[in-house]
Parts: C-alpha cells; structure tokens; sequence
C-alpha cells in the first residue's frame, strides 16, 4: 500500500491536494461572507472553484443568473482574476455611490485589479492622480474653447485615415478609429502637430509627456469603452432613414450656427446625443459595474444585512440593467432616438428630460459611472465623441455590408470586434 501511495502517479496529485487544502485553510484570505455563491452546483465537490471556472467561461451567463434568481440579494460572483468579489442587487446601487472613500474605495479597488505598480509607466501619476483635478475643472470648463481644435483635428483624422473615396471601400471601424480618437484627444494635451505623431502614444520622450500621455490613453480609453466604434456600426447597419434623420438634424443646427461647430450646436443635437447613448447602452463593456475595494478592518455591512470582508470588492449589475425591457423598452433592439424622444416629452419635468443626456449617470445608467466617482471626462469625451460623429455622417456615406458584428464575452468584459469592417464613400453634397 506505501509503496503504490509513493509512486509519482499517485503521490503528485495527492500533494497537490494537501497543499491546496493547507492554503484554504491558512493562507486563503479574507473568509468568504455565507451567500450564494453564482455558478455553484448542489453537487459539486469544490462549489466556489468549480463556479470560478465556469464564470470565467461564460460571465455573461453568470451575471445574468445572478440577476434574474437573486436580483434581491447580494451573492459572490467568482472569476479567474477577481476570486472576491460580491455582487450586490440594483436596490443598493446607491447605497454604493453614497459611501465614503473610507468604507468603499474605487481607487484601491483600480490600483490593485490593474496592478499598477507593474503595469504603469509612472505608478506615481495614479497614485497622485492630480491630473483628475485638472480634467474635472480645467479640461471641463475650457469644452466650449476646444471644440474649433477638436474639429479640425477630427476633419484631419478621418481625412488621413478614410481618405475621400468615390465608390464604396472597406474600413476596418476600430483600427481607423483608434488613430483618430488618439489624434484628437491628444491634440488637446499636447497640441499640433505633436498630436500627429504615432510615436506619441508609444514611447516616453520627457516628463511632460509622460503627464500627457496617460491623460490623453486615459481619455481616449473612455471614448473606445462608450462605443464610439460600436455607435458607427450599429448606424451602419440600421435603416438609412436613421442616418438620413440624423443628418438633417446635424445640418439644420449648424445652419442655425453659421456653421460653425461650437459648444452650443452640440447640446442642440439631441438626436445625435441620443445615438451616443443608445449605442453605450447597447454596447458598453461594463458588465458589472462600481467596483469598489472594502476598506474597514471589520468589513462593511450592507442595506440587506450582509457582512462583506476587507479584502473583497463589491459591484453592482449593469449588463442586466441594460438589457432590461422594464426599463428600456424593447431593449435588445437599438433605437437611435431613444432618449431624443424621452427627452422631447414636455409632460416629463424638465430635470428627468435632462438625465437622459448621453454623459448624464443614473442607477440604471452605469456606462460613465454613477456618483462622485464617474468618470471625470466623460463631459469632454461627450463632446468629441458626438463632433467626430457628426463629421463622419455629413461627410461619409456607411453601409455594413454584412451582418453586424457583436462583442464577444473576455473574463468579466465585453470585447467589441476589432476586426469589424464597413463599407465607405466620400458623401456627394446637394
């Protein structure tokens, strides 16, 4: 009998199992709060390890199960890369907002799920982010200032990246539009013709430039994750009607502006607002949303009474919220006007029309964040997601010439196709 226990065959994986069983039992971390843990299955042998695995193979199901059976209590939601993590109900989605830096952290929670310490160029700049206060006051409130730059750099962006075609070419969506977004934002920071420069968003030249660039990927991260790309396919595989609307609305405000882009003209274009936010709506990578660290010693408890431990990070459902047709109607289909409409309703008070604004948060509504800690630029981001849009729909002819592609599911996150093409020609204008 020691002999056959002694054989590696056999030995090997004992060792292993006594080595995993000592790790649970004094190196495991924090203890798991007792919920439901998603994924589980009444026989399984190793519960959490086993919904671990098939989270992270399908976290779309998950979190759709989490909602759909216990959409009135938080539950762990385990994935390779975020073993701890609770996911709590829609009903204290504000309850999230509402607390201190001191009980729920986004910042610890970010540093530590991006691992910033290896991953950073200048750890420092996150860890100081002063560069926040500069977007929220200062980035903010020169908008109106920077839209003239922002639309020449959009015109010279797709001029070099679509070119002025006469008959139908393919376009790759997000590698053309990376290198516009890229020049755009960074005409901001770092102005022209600097802003040009491919090897800007590559290689650290000099201390301000290492300030610029994470500000300018920072924001430019915002404008790919809000659907600028996914916004370009979902018009071009929708009814011409739709583009033929918006582009009447689009030249019928710069007419009443001279024509000439302005912080004023893009607040008017609420239809093109709206196209922005169904297209987030529809398409935003965030699956689960306000990730926050635990900070107390004693963890914190929750509205419904659970005891969440330091150590474990706390989120709340968006992918769900967005596909709920109780709350958007119809909502697996994409209605450009959506929120155009809602917002045109003078029998609705003035301030809920307003909420519905593409960088406006709500509880079901987490594409920015919600709270003090949405995201600072999202106001700019707004803005020049909207001008480049406008540019390309007076300027280009779209069709899909296919099916329309969809994101496809990585760990907790939606990956949009980045291989997805259209088809494009320079537009004839009356």
């Amino acid at each position: 009998m020691i002999e056959l226990l002694l054989r590696p065959a056999v030995l090997a994986p004992v060792l292993v199992l006594v080595a995993f069983f000592i790790h649970q039992l004094f190196f495991a971390g924090p203890k798991r709060p007792k919920i439901p843990i998603v994924g589980a299955k009444e026989n399984d042998w190793f519960p959490f390890y086993q919904a671990t695995w098939r989270n992270t193979l399908n976290f779309k199901a998950a979190v759709q199960l989490a909602d759909r059976k216990y959409r009135d209590q938080p539950v762990l939601i385990p994935s390779l890369g975020a073993l701890n993590t609770v996911l709590l109900p829609r009903s204290e989605i504000q309850w999230v907002t509402d607390q201190p830096d001191s009980a729920l952290d986004m910042h610890t929670q970010a540093i530590d799920s991006l691992q910033i310490d290896y991953t950073a160029t200048d750890p420092s700049l996150v860890y100081n982010p002063v560069h926040h206060k500069l977007i929220t006051t200062t980035l903010t409130n020169q908008i109106g200032n920077l839209v003239p730059d922002v639309a020449e750099e959009t015109a010279w962006g797709f001029e070099k990246q679509w070119g002025n075609p006469s008959d139908y070419q393919e376009v790759c969506v997000y590698d053309t539009m990376r290198k516009i977004v890229g020049s755009v934002t960074n005409r901001v920071f770092v102005g022209s013709p600097k802003c040009r420069d491919p090897a800007l968003l590559t290689e650290a030249r000099s201390r301000d430039e290492q300030v610029a660039r994470p500000r300018a990927q920072r924001l430019s991260t915002v404008v790919d994750q809000t659907g600028q790309g996914h916004a370009i396919l979902e018009l071009a595989a929708s009814k011409q009607e739709y583009i033929d609307e918006l582009r009447a609305e689009i030249e019928g405000v710069l007419a009443e502006h001279g024509g000439e882009w302005n912080k004023r003209a893009l607040a008017k274009m609420q239809k093109l607002d709206s196209v922005m936010r169904e297209s987030a709506r529809l398409n935003s990578f965030v699956t689960i949303g306000l990730s926050r660290a635990v900070i107390p010693k004693d963890g914190i408890v929750t509205p419904s009474g659970v005891r969440i431990p330091r150590g474990f990070t706390v989120n709340v459902p968006s992918y769900p919220v967005f596909r709920d047709s109780d709350i958007y109607p119809d909502a697996e289909e994409f209605k450009p006007f959506r929120f155009a409409e809602q917002r045109a309703d003078e029998s609705v008070d003035y301030v809920k029309r307003a909420a519905k604004a593409f960088a406006t948060t709500s509880t079901d509504y987490l594409a920015f964040g919600h709270g003090r800690n949405a995201c600072p630029g999202r106001f700019f981001a707004a803005n020049e997601l909207k001008l480049m849009l406008a540019h390309l729909v007076l300027n280009y002819d779209i069709e899909l010439g296919g099916q329309r592609p969809r994101s496809s599911w990585f760990g907790l996150n939606r990956v949009p196709p980045l291989q997805a093409t259209i088809r494009i020609k320079k537009r004839v204008k009356s």
